[in-house]
């Protein structure tokens, strides 16, 4: 029998398994990407290596967590997506009082000049203050800004890159701290003291450290993903602050991680096209396999693979599955929730999609589909987190984790454990703990620690 009638005699099921191993990463592979992360990591902290460095390591200024002393009411911006909150906290012995507002970004403002961005989030802010009554108050600010960001102190961050598909003008380059104290300036009718900036994963760490003083490291897995964590001051080669204290935290930036290649041992057709459609081709190639961002449309990739050979839905598609971003990454959660043997959430999805004529093998194989692109995700966390817990060698670390992927997906967490306890050093303890609204929260956090250590 030739080998294309063996081929043709396999079941559909049996196939789509076979096709699916390429989207999985086995433990040998992971600890060579640790072991590429690593090297990445200590070329980012270093002063010789780091304008070259792929994962940046930037500096955050932040050298002091929380320690629950703090109190006063402060606010908070956070800024990361198509929308963005002002939040004000009051603070005081075990009390924490929060409340917030979200407010959309328009698309012509995303894409529009960086002086109308900043003045709309300041009208913004006018305008939370006003409603809650806090319009004549000098109030402090931490600024979470969940963009590549090289800080130059506490208080001045340059933009390296938009992601997340920002692209404002006059703002890459720029000191984004400034910009914002420029158009509140410009209006002349609020007084804010900006006391720090910082992205969601130093936000993230900061929130959870509020809870939990073994909490050293943080990773956001959401639309984006990033991770930071405590470095001695002693390995930051570049850091120029006051000196005196032992410790400092690290934004990674890890979501670049493979933009030189590193990863490509693990790519596979679906990565590069996902990459070649993207705004940012070549860039955040690590982020490209694990954000809510690209999870759902690397699952429609293989879909549509599937369905072409004949393997899903009879060969018959639909307009929107062949239509880029038409699966949606929530749907990765919502079919992963179905229990086993029930495909109620998956008929629901498929029918959304103009695929009301897939049967029940055709639900498993998009089930396995989407199993395996958030396993090999959680795996390649997993393998970020096991490197940076073997790095810092503390013997019992809290990972404080943030992100809609993370929140919603019902067996990231589980993924998670099992595969950081397999690749982390023996005797390192960890325990993962989801992030309460950590880029607010953490953002206030470091406006109040910033006023304590003035104190």
């Amino acid at each position: 029998m030739r080998l294309t009638e063996q081929i043709d005699m396999r079941q559909p099921r049996d196939t789509i398994r076979e096709e699916c191993e390429v989207l999985q990463i086995n433990d040998n592979q992971l600890r060579e990407i640790m072991n590429r992360l690593n090297k990445a990591l200590l070329l980012g902290l270093g002063k010789e290596t780091h304008s070259k460095a792929i994962v940046k390591c930037f500096i955050t200024y932040i050298q002091d967590l929380p320690n629950g002393t703090e109190k006063g009411k402060f606010l908070a911006l956070d800024l990361g997506g198509t929308n963005f909150r002002v939040l004000i906290i009051n603070l005081g012995p075990n009390h924490f009082d929060m409340q917030s507002k979200i407010y959309a970004i328009p698309k012509h403002i995303m894409t529009g000049t960086g002086t109308a961005l900043f003045d709309h989030i300041a009208e913004c802010l006018a305008n939370f203050m006003k409603e809650h009554e806090v319009f004549n108050e000098r109030l402090a600010l931490g600024f979470t800004f969940s963009f590549p960001l090289k800080q130059l102190g506490l208080t001045k961050g340059i933009l390296e890159r938009w992601t997340k598909g920002f692209s404002c003008s006059g703002v890459v380059g720029e000191d984004v701290v400034q910009l914002l104290k420029d158009a509140i300036a410009r209006r002349g009718d609020i007084s804010i003291s900006v006391m720090g900036i910082l992205n969601d994963a130093t936000g993230c760490l900061m929130s959870c450290a509020h809870k939990k003083r073994d909490a050293r490291i943080a990773v956001i897995i959401g639309t984006g993903s990033n991770a930071c964590y405590v470095e001695k001051t002693d390995n930051c080669e570049l850091f120029d602050g006051p000196p005196g204290k032992k410790e400092l935290l690290i934004n990674t930036e890890w979501g670049a991680f493979g933009d030189d290649g590193a990863l490509d041992f693990i790519r596979t057709e679906f990565d590069r096209d996902v990459d070649a459609n993207s705004i940012n081709p070549g860039k955040q190639v690590q982020e490209k396999m694990i954000s809510g961002m690209y999870m759902g449309e690397l699952v429609r990739l293989v879909l549509v693979k599937f369905t072409k050979m004949g393997l899903l839905f009879g060969g018959r598609g639909s307009d929107l599955l062949f239509e880029r971003g038409s699966f949606y990454t929530k749907y990765v959660s919502e079919i992963e929730s179905d229990k086993p043997g029930d495909y109620t959430n998956c008929m629901d999805i498929l029918e959304e999609l103009g695929l009301s004529h897939a049967t029940e093998a055709d639900m498993a194989g998009v089930r396995h589909v989407c199993e395996c692109v958030s396993r090999r995700a959680a795996h390649l966390v997993s393998a970020g987190m096991a490197t940076l817990l073997n790095k810092m060698a503390e013997p019992r670390v809290t990972i404080g984790i943030d992100g809609s992927v993370y929140r919603f997906h019902p067996h990231f967490h589980s993924l998670m454990c099992e595969k950081i306890a397999q690749l982390a050093n023996p005797g390192i303890v960890f325990d993962l703990m989801l992030s309460e609204d950590g880029s607010g929260r953490g953002a206030a956090l470091v406006a109040a620690v910033a006023c304590r250590e003035r104190c």
